[in-house]
């Protein structure tokens, strides 16, 4: 779980050297997380260009691409799978979609998001990560990209890099063997970042009357947002892997080649 100094990209971390169990660990090198690549650029970004990255996979909705289109490195493929496209579809623009809109209108925002409403409305977010058609369509398209050969290096993303992108690296991280502990501390670890990379917005925000707390609620990451799609999992379908196997239509073979891929064995 280690945070890379990218200078062009926000929030990119990398899922290699995660504990597993019995002393197995992620392979470093293969599998990122970030926010938006929409400022990147390789040739001024020296720990970006080191990665290598050959397959990007784009999590957000259509109106956030055509506002801040990603900047692939040069030979990369890009995947786009739309999580939040259903709730779109349906007239109601989730939270995790549209953070700089909410951030510079604190009046708003407040009406809609303040006095806990915030925490509730992640809440529902995060289930529907679970149950909707489009979300479970971008997971299963995300997990099979990861399983083909060639595909790795990989970095997956959606705008902060914390909801949607968090939710797939719970995934992965689970299906390896990493620890409920474990899956939580890297979920979390993400906060630091997202809050930097927001600071002068939330700094906008409060100054013109907004709750910090409100502020802190859209754009951080709690246990609460998380423990939310792992019941869904369980209450639908017991475990991750039936999660993975019979929500998502993810084949075995795709599995075993995700986990011969990732999995350092000591």
């Amino acid at each position: 779980m280690n945070a890379i100094p990218a200078t062009t990209v926000a929030n990119l971390r990398d899922l290699g050297g995660t504990p597993l169990t019995d002393g197995r660990s992620v392979r470093s090198g293969l599998l990122f997380r970030s926010g938006q690549l929409d400022r990147l650029d390789a040739a001024a970004d020296r720990a970006v260009a080191a990665l290598g990255v050959r397959t990007v996979v784009d999590f957000r909705t259509r109106a956030e691409r055509s506002a801040r289109p990603d900047k692939i490195p040069v030979g990369g493929r890009l995947l786009l799978a739309d999580v939040l496209a259903d709730q779109v579809t349906s007239g109601r623009m989730p939270p995790a979609a549209r953070l700089r809109q909410l951030l510079s209108d604190p009046a708003v925002t407040e009406q809609e998001l303040g006095g806990g409403q915030a925490q509730t409305l992640f809440g529902d977010i995060y289930r529907s990560f679970v149950t909707t058609d489009s979300a479970r369509a971008s997971y299963r398209a995300f997990l099979n990209e990861l399983a083909e050969p060639g595909a790795a290096p990989l970095l997956f993303h959606c705008t902060a890099g914390k909801d949607r992108t968090g939710w797939a690296a719970t995934i992965v991280l689970t299906l390896l063997g990493a620890t409920p502990e474990t899956v939580e501390a890297e979920y979390l670890a993400v906060n630091t970042a997202v809050r930097q990379a927001f600071a002068p917005m939330v700094k906008g925000f409060t100054a013109q009357g907004g709750e910090p707390e409100t502020a802190l609620a859209i754009i951080g990451v709690v246990p609460d947002y998380l423990e939310a799609a792992l019941d869904e999992v369980d209450a639908r379908y017991g475990s991750m892997e039936k999660y993975v196997r019979e929500g998502l239509g993810v084949p075995a073979k795709a599995l075993e080649r995700i986990r011969a891929l990732l999995t350092v064995t000591p």
